[in-house]
């Protein structure tokens, strides 16, 4: 494996997990110290900026009244639609270099190759079975949902005036390039240099793209079903508040859209064979990524609605 990629993957993922750790026990703490009338000094600044960095939209409410220059440090939520433009451009460039290699003898830009080799693979130099089609399949499967993620910003949501810190904002934006390099990373040396392989399609990958079209599918529904909660039954939009969801995968869980972004990422470790080190790393990354984001909502929907279902975990259905 691409030892560099693991590592930085793996220490990401090591990061996110110490952010939900922390803010679970913030969280558990957090009622003692209002009783106590605490928060104040260096300790509460601290506390101040971390909850400033991992809440956004409606979850910045949990940070209360913000100091002026942490305001200052802002950009409207609706521009993670720019998260999947960078996207689409990006993983569909590298998408068709790497479907020239595969299919018509082409070989990528020496550009992308020394970067590539400074991150990756050269000691793996030739294709141990079949995976340059399964990294192929990966970043067709990442730039098709990257297409449908930016549909749906552009003509299925609907933002309010939440905000992003602008570390989260820029912090979205190289991601998605990250994430793209990664993939074409697994693809061994002798077809980045433009030669030709046989492609033959195993059972991991019809299960992998199976699993990815089944959450996809129940992703979209979602975030359909969010957006309702806005719009009236002509489709107008009629409220930018925040209503308790019902319907679909949101009767178990408090943020099933987010369950269903980590099993686009298990389908693709399945795509690209289960053995996968580097992908599983970026799977361990996005499992704490979204188990941050889906507390912080699940505390939202908890605090701001008395009767909200207490049945529903935050996450994933009856485990977190």
């Amino acid at each position: 494996m691409p030892a560099v990629l693991g590592v930085a993957w793996a220490l990401l993922a090591a990061a996110f997990l110490a952010a939900l750790l922390l803010l679970l026990v913030l969280l558990q703490r957090r009622a003692p110290a209002r009783r106590a009338g605490g928060g104040g000094g260096i300790s509460g600044v601290v506390s101040d900026i971390f909850q400033d960095l991992i809440r956004y939209g409606k979850t910045k409410r949990g940070c209360g009244q913000r100091p002026a220059w942490l305001r200052l440090l802002q950009v409207p939520k609706r521009w993670f639609t720019h998260f999947y433009v960078v996207s689409v451009l990006w993983n569909g460039f590298l998408l068709i270099w790497l479907f020239r290699a595969e299919f018509l003898g082409g070989s990528l830009p020496s550009w992308i190759q020394h970067v590539h080799r400074a991150l990756g693979r050269d000691s793996q130099s030739e294709d141990t079975g079949n995976e340059h089609f399964s990294a192929l399949l990966v970043l067709l499967l990442l730039w098709l949902h990257s297409c449908r993620r930016l549909a749906e910003c552009l003509w299925t949501s609907v933002f309010s005036n939440g905000v992003i810190h602008i570390v989260q904002y820029c912090f979205g934006l190289g991601y998605y390039v990250a994430v793209g390099s990664t993939v074409l990373c697994q693809v061994p040396t002798n077809v980045r240099n433009g030669e030709v392989l046989s492609m033959q399609i195993c059972w991991y990958h019809i299960v992998g793209i199976t699993t990815y079209i089944w959450a996809s599918l129940h992703q979209h529904r979602c975030l359909v079903i969010l957006a309702n909660l806005r719009k009236s039954k002509s489709g107008k939009v009629v409220s930018l508040g925040h209503s308790v969801p019902f319907g679909d995968w949101f009767e178990r869980v408090s943020c099933p859209h987010y369950f269903a972004e980590l099993l686009i990422y298990v389908s693709m470790a399945i795509t690209l064979g289960f053995h996968n080190v580097t992908w599983w790393c970026v799977v361990m990354y996005v499992l704490f990524n979204q188990a941050l984001a889906a507390v912080l909502c699940h505390e939202f929907y908890r605090k701001n609605f008395s009767s909200y279902p207490k049945h529903r975990t935050a996450f994933i259905p009856f485990v977190f």
